[in-house]
């Protein structure tokens, strides 16, 4: 079965070419970043514009790349939400329309869980019951998955997503947009223990695995204004200050991070790790994870750079099931903006397990 993936939901037009959920037969995406580098952040009005001028030509390039044409396809998956709504409509009116002239079936995709399945590719289907972290610039969740398309949120955060935090910090230091990228390979530079910066305590225990970040970015504009810290003209010429300054920060959002899935993984005693996200591409991240999981001696699953950030293929996978049952969503779907996948609820195991790390 061949599907036709479309992701429009912040400021990445993508279009993939998926086969029977596991093989991509093309992945095309069309950034946005050189556009909104000098706002230091997404426009939305201006992403939806250029998602017009660009998803034909990035839909047809990938049914090139694939070596078909939209007969050729089985069915289309496109993103419906959670993300910035002219830009979701652009990619669900577009495929509407793909799906309503080819007679093709179509199904709308919540975004998250496409990152969910984003490591399928590399990995194949993960044991279950699962967890799954995924952290990119406007989410931060952890899931439990006791079965396929099962999940349940067990926690999230409660202000800004981690990718937010490092996008802030980044434009407070002057050195540019996305943070992300910029401020992991400028931590690899510095001293991620000249700064102890706390982490949040979330007191209530019915969300003990939520996540807050909004702290600890006041904490780095105290610390930049208490000191006097310059902005940075130029990344590849940063103080020393400003070098171990990402690295503290750096380490307190991933410790932040790992925290919450050790407690998750200790309570839940999942079969499988899933680390997903545009964030998941920090070599700090992924490091501790994984000595986390080899710790608890859990299997891992990351998928590779090129399917952390926001792609078409991860929404062709995570379509694949519903297109395989039969499923079809009328032609009334419209953006789904605040999203969440959340479908059912599981108690932890009676039994806990503590591992010593």
């Amino acid at each position: 079965m061949l599907i036709l993936g479309i992701e429009s939901s912040c400021d990445e037009t993508a279009a993939a070419v998926v086969e029977d959920g596991r093989r991509i037969r093309s992945n095309v995406i069309a950034t946005q970043i050189e556009t909104h580098r000098r706002f230091g952040g997404v426009v939305p009005e201006i992403a939806s514009r250029e998602h017009l001028e660009k998803i034909d030509e990035v839909v047809s390039e990938a049914l090139r790349g694939a070596g078909i044409g939209i007969d050729g396809i089985n069915g289309i998956a496109v993103t419906q939400g959670p993300g910035l709504v002219g830009s979701l409509l652009v990619g669900i009116n577009y495929a509407k329309g793909l799906a309503y002239a080819a007679g093709k079936p179509i199904v709308g995709v919540n975004h998250i869980e496409g990152h969910i399945y984003s490591p399928v590719f590399e990995h194949g289907e993960p044991e279950y019951p699962a967890l799954a972290l995924v952290v990119s610039g406007g989410h931060t969740n952890l899931f439990l998955i006791p079965e396929p398309e099962r999940y349940k949120l067990i926690g999230r955060t409660r202000d800004d997503a981690a990718g937010e935090a490092f996008d802030k910090v980044s434009k407070l230091l002057g050195l540019g947009y996305p943070g992300g990228p910029l401020i992991d390979r400028l931590a690899r530079q510095g001293d991620r223990r000249a700064i102890i910066f706390p982490l949040a305590e979330i007191k209530d225990p019915l969300h003990r695995l939520d996540f807050s970040f909004s702290g600890l970015k006041t904490a780095v504009l105290r610390y930049v204004r208490e000191n006097d810290i310059p902005q940075v003209a130029d990344p590849a010429a940063a103080p020393q200050v400003v070098l171990d300054l990402c690295a503290s920060f750096q380490n307190a959002v991933v410790r932040a991070l790992v925290r919450s899935l050790r407690k998750a993984a200790e309570e839940y005693r999942p079969r499988t790790i899933l680390l997903a996200g545009g964030v998941a591409c920090n070599s700090e991240l992924r490091a501790s994870v994984s000595e986390l999981a080899t710790g608890m001696a859990i299997p891992l699953h990351i998928p590779s750079p090129v399917h952390t950030t926001d792609n078409a293929a991860m929404i062709a996978a995570a379509g694949y099931p519903k297109l395989l049952r039969g499923e079809s969503a009328p032609w009334q779907m419209s953006a789904e903006v605040s999203w969440r996948i959340q479908n059912v609820d599981v108690e932890a195991p009676a039994k806990r397990v503590r591992y010593r790390l």
